[in-house]
């Protein structure tokens, strides 16, 4: 295969491409709103995918996701793409239907890096016991790729981010740092194995993580992606009209990552999402503004941070570990709405 680095076209890659949230919701306000008695979860709370219900026992969940190259190798970048996009049907109890490509593709680089790209994603797929029906491909001067994704769920037992009670217990299932790794990777500050643990966590599905949620009979939760972990906090939280307490000492890093902080390696992605959160968040003031900034920083098929009923919480823990996600980890807790969304120690 002709040699070629993805990341040679681009500036922002992964989650961290994302418009900002609060530029996004500003954009979004006052469009007009499609209703029906089907439609279970839509737009109103900034879910992880719409559900639609077909029957009394089958719900579909739609999703769709898709971003420039987050690494140079263009299968992982597939598997990676792929991943993320099958997260949010994950991320809300389902198991994964079927998916559409979707591509963009410069005409000036051989195909056979595309294919590479399509192998990668159509791995993940089949891994997810899905099935590619299809695509669409256009030509950009950037690469993008991605899915849409259809997935199910029973209409009883949707998985949701409004759905947080005072009393949970907050679990996240993997480390968080991506986006600065994959910057540091850039400026040659980050060893072979610091890197090689992103693109391993990237590539790792949810798909036990909601199985596991499902036998714990949860019923909120999110993954973590380009908001960052304070974002997808906060979202959570506004959805479910609660206060998030999270304690940074318990939240896992990657290895490498606050080392880069301290170097002033921080992407853009991080202010943006500090803008976003800074009216609705409160960090306490012995809150190193390092771990801030790791708290603020864009993920890509980063885990999910799951509401737990607080009886079950160590238990699932184990399971989740047991599953392969070795570096989940207890990191804070839900409590009725004190007037202020999400508070960070």
């Amino acid at each position: 295969m002709t040699k070629f680095d993805l990341l040679s076209t681009v500036e922002y890659g992964g989650c961290s491409a994302k418009l900002s949230a609060k530029e996004l919701g500003e954009a979004l306000a006052d469009l007009p709103k499609t209703t029906n008695q089907n439609l279970l979860v839509d737009i109103d709370t900034h879910d992880d995918a719409g559900v639609y219900r077909i029957s009394d026992e089958i719900a579909l969940i739609q999703t769709t996701d898709f971003f420039p190259p987050v690494c140079s190798d263009p299968y992982e970048f597939g598997q990676i793409a792929a991943a993320n996009a099958l997260s949010d049907v994950y991320a809300m109890g389902g198991e994964v239907l079927t998916a559409l490509n979707i591509v963009a593709f410069p005409a000036n680089v051989p195909l056979s890096i595309l294919k590479e790209i399509l192998r990668g994603g159509i791995d993940k797929v089949i891994e997810a016991e899905g099935v590619i029906v299809g695509g669409h491909t256009i030509v950009d001067e950037v690469p993008k790729y991605g899915m849409a994704v259809t997935g199910t769920v029973h209409p009883n037992r949707i998985i949701t981010n409004a759905a947080a009670n005072s009393g949970n217990v907050l679990i996240l299932t993997k480390p968080i740092g991506a986006g600065i790794i994959m910057t540091g990777k850039r400026i040659g500050e980050v060893t072979d194995e610091q890197y090689s643990a992103v693109l391993e966590s990237m590539k790792q599905l949810n798909k036990e993580g909601a199985k596991i949620m499902q036998s714990y009979n949860v019923k909120c939760a999110t993954d973590i992606t380009g908001f960052g972990l304070a974002g997808h906090a906060l979202k959570l939280a506004m959805a479910s009209n609660v206060t998030i307490k999270l304690k940074s000492e318990l939240v896992p890093f990657f290895d490498g990552a606050i080392n880069l902080v301290e170097l002033g390696c921080i992407p853009g992605a991080c202010f943006r999402n500090q803008e976003y959160v800074q009216e609705f968040c409160s960090f306490e003031n012995t809150l190193e503004y390092n771990h801030k900034m790791l708290l603020l920083d864009a993920q890509t098929s980063g885990g999910l941070l799951i509401c737990s009923p607080k009886e079950s919480a160590n238990q699932m823990l184990g399971d989740l570990v047991n599953a392969g996600f070795v570096k989940s980890a207890i990191i804070g807790e839900v409590i009725e709405n004190n007037g202020l969304y999400v508070s960070i120690a």
